[in-house]
C-alpha cells in the first residue's frame, strides 16, 4: 500500500533546456587530424615492404590493421557520443513538456478552485475549499499561496446568524428562499448566513488540520532517529486574519510563523493551548466574545494584545512570552489566568482595565514589567511572582484585595499614587532595589509582615487609613516614612533595622530603633507618650534623595 501513496514532495524542474551548440567546429578537425595520423601510419608501415623478409611483411600489416581498427574505434566513439548528447537533450525537452504541462494543470486547478470560492452556493464554495487543500497538500510550493486566499476569504465581512433563532422563522426564511429563484441584483450574491457559517468552520478546520503539530513526548533512544514532522503539517505558514471573522476557532498545539490577528472578531470559544508562534504575532483590537484559552503556549517573538477586548474570561497559565510583551489598555471583562507565565522580554499592561480576579501568581517576568496606571476592580494575585529587572505599578487602582505574599523584586519598584481600596498582603515579600510607596492609599489594612527591604523605601505620604503591620520586617537601607497623621496607624513592632550609618531613615512619630532582647540586633519599638512628649521626630537632617535608575 505505501507504493500507492502520493508522494508530498515538490517536483523537481527540470534542468535548463538550452539549444544544443554546434559540434561541427570540432568534429571535422577531428576527423581530418585522424585520417592524417592514419594516413601518415600507412605511409610509415607499408612504404618499405619490398625490402622487407616476408615476416617482418606480415608483422606491418598486422600494426596497420590495428591502427585502421583504432581509428575506426574512434570515430565510433564519436559517433556514440554524439547519439548520446542528443538522447539527453531530446529527454530534457520531454522533461520540460510534462513540467509545464503539470504545472498548467496546477494553475487550472487553482483557477477553479479560486473561482468556486466566489459562488453563491455554499455547497460550490465547500468544494473550492477542499479542492484547494489537496492541491496545497500535493504541492509544497502553493501551500502559504492557498492559505493566503483561505485567510482572505476569513476576512471577507460576515455576520453570524443568532444563535438562539426561532425555528418556524427559520422554516419561512428557507419557504421564501425555494420561492423566490432570483434576487434583486446586488454587488454582491446573497449568502445564506447559518450555510456560510459550515463554509468557514470548514475552512478553520482546514488551517488547523494542517498546522496541528503533536510531538510524542516518549523519549527516544540514542539508535532511534529523530520524529519527523506529520505528514498532514504544514511547516513556516503564515496567517493574516486581520479584521476577520472566526467562529469558535481552535488552534490548539499548533505551529504558526508570523501571525496578524488584529481586528479580529472571535464568536465562541477560542482557543491556543499548547501553540507556538515562532514568529510575532498581533491581536491589538480583537474582540474576544467568550472565553479564550493560551495555556502552555508559546510567543517566540513580540506579543501585541493593545486594546483587546475580553468579554470571556482569559487563561494565560504557563505560557511563554519570549519577546516584547504589550497589554495596553486591554478590557478583561471576566476573570484573566497568568499563574506560572513567564515574560523573558519587555512587558506592559499600562492602563489594562481587569473587571474580575486577575491571578499573576508564580509569573516570572525576567524584563522590566509595567502596570502603570492599571485597574483591578476584582482581587489581584502576585503572590509567588519574580520580578528580575523594574516593576511599576505607578496610578493604579486595587479596588479588591491584592496579594504580592512571597513575591520577589529585584529591581527598582514603584506604587507611587496607587490605591489600595481593600485589603493588600506583602508578606514575606523581597524587595532587592530600591522601593518606593509615596503618595500611596491603603483604604483598608496593610500586612508587610517578613518583608526584605534591601535598599531604600519611602512611604512618602502615603496613606493607612486602618491598620499598616509591619512586624518581622527588616530595613537594611534608607527608609522614609511620614510624620503627619497619615501614618499614625503604622505598626512597626518588631521590625528589623541593620545599622547603617550613611542609611537615611525617618520614622513614623512614637516609633525609635532600641536594642533587642538579644543584645545583637536593633528593632523598632512604640517609645512612650509621656517620653515621646516633645521629643524630636527621629530622622536623618539630610534630604532623602530619589533613588537612581538603571
Amino acid at each position: 500500500m505505501g507504493l500507492l501513496r502520493r508522494s508530498s514532495d515538490p517536483p523537481a524542474r527540470p534542468p535548463d533546456l538550452r539549444p544544443p551548440r554546434s559540434m561541427w567546429w570540432w568534429i571535422i578537425p577531428g576527423a581530418l587530424l585522424i585520417g592524417a595520423a592514419a594516413w601518415a601510419t600507412m605511409q610509415w608501415l607499408l612504404g618499405d615492404l619490398t625490402t622487407l623478409t616476408p615476416e617482418q611483411a606480415t608483422i606491418r600489416i598486422e600494426a596497420a590493421r590495428t591502427a585502421l581498427a583504432a581509428a575506426a574505434g574512434v570515430g565510433a566513439a564519436v559517433t556514440l557520443m554524439l547519439a548520446v548528447r542528443r538522447q539527453r537533450h531530446q529527454e530534457l525537452a520531454t522533461a520540460h513538456t510534462t513540467h509545464d504541462a503539470t504545472e498548467r494543470r496546477v494553475t487550472e486547478l487553482y483557477t477553479k478552485a479560486v473561482e468556486q470560492l466566489g459562488n453563491a452556493q455554499a455547497p460550490v464554495r465547500l468544494g473550492g475549499l477542499h479542492a484547494l487543500e489537496r492541491l496545497a497538500q500535493d504541492t509544497p510550493q502553493l501551500r502559504q499561496t492557498i492559505v493566503d486566499v483561505i485567510c482572505a476569504y476569513l476576512r471577507m465581512p460576515y455576520t453570524p446568524p443568532p444563535e438562539h433563532e426561532d425555528r418556524q422563522a427559520k422554516i419561512r426564511a428557507a419557504h421564501r428562499a425555494v420561492r423566490a429563484r432570483t434576487r434583486p441584483s446586488t454587488d454582491t450574491p446573497w449568502r445564506d448566513p447559518a450555510e456560510e457559517r459550515q463554509v468557514r468552520l470548514s475552512a478553520q478546520r482546514i488551517l488547523r488540520a494542517h498546522l496541528h503539530y503533536l510531538q510524542s513526548n516518549a523519549r527516544r533512544r540514542w539508535w532511534q532517529r529523530p520524529s519527523t514532522p506529520p505528514r498532514l503539517f504544514w511547516p513556516d505558514i503564515r496567517l493574516d486574519l486581520t479584521g476577520a471573522t472566526l467562529l469558535d476557532l481552535d488552534l490548539s498545539a499548533c505551529r504558526i510563523g508570523n501571525a496578524q490577528f488584529g481586528m479580529v472578531a472571535f464568536s465562541g470559544d477560542a482557543r491556543f493551548d499548547g501553540t507556538t508562534f515562532s514568529e510575532s504575532v498581533t491581536f491589538d483590537q480583537a474582540t474576544f466574545s467568550e472565553s479564550v484559552t493560551f495555556d502552555q503556549a508559546t510567543f517566540s517573538g513580540s506579543a501585541v494584545f493593545d486594546e483587546a477586548t475580553f468579554s470571556g474570561s482569559a487563561r494565560f497559565e504557563g505560557a511563554i512570552f519570549s519577546g516584547y510583551t504589550r497589554f495596553g489598555q486591554a478590557t478583561f471583562s471576566e476573570g484573566a489566568g497568568f499563574e506560572g507565565a513567564i515574560f523573558s522580554g519587555y512587558a506592559t499592561f499600562g492602563q489594562a482595565a481587569f473587571s474580575r480576579s486577575a491571578v499573576f501568581g508564580r509569573a516570572a517576568f525576567s524584563g522590566y514589567a509595567v502596570f502603570d496606571q492599571v485597574t483591578f476592580s476584582g482581587s489581584a494575585g502576585f503572590d509567588g511572582a519574580t520580578f528580575s529587572k523594574d516593576a511599576r505599578f505607578g496610578g493604579t487602582t486595587f479596588s479588591g484585595y491584592a496579594v504580592f505574599g512571597g513575591a520577589i523584586f529585584s529591581g527598582y519598584t514603584t506604587f507611587d499614587e496607587a490605591t489600595f481600596s481593600e485589603d493588600a498582603l506583602f508578606d514575606k515579600a523581597t524587595f532587592s532595589g530600591p522601593t518606593r510607596f509615596d503618595e500611596v492609599t491603603f483604604s483598608r489594612s496593610v500586612r508587610f509582615g517578613g518583608v526584605t527591604f534591601s535598599e531604600s523605601v519611602t512611604f512618602d505620604e502615603a496613606t493607612f487609613s486602618e491598620g499598616a503591620v509591619f512586624g518581622g520586617a527588616a530595613f537594611s537601607g534608607h527608609a522614609v516614612f511620614s510624620q503627619d497623621e497619615q501614618s499614625r496607624n503604622v505598626d512597626l513592632d518588631g521590625a528589623a533595622v541593620s545599622p547603617a550609618s550613611e542609611a537615611k531613615r525617618v520614622w513614623p512619630t512614637g516609633w525609635r530603633v532600641e536594642k533587642a532582647s538579644d543584645g545583637q540586633s536593633d528593632v523598632l519599638k512604640k517609645a512612650d507618650s509621656a517620653a515621646t512628649e516633645g521629643e524630636a521626630p527621629q530622622h536623618s537632617s539630610e534630604a532623602i534623595s530619589d533613588p537612581q535608575r538603571e
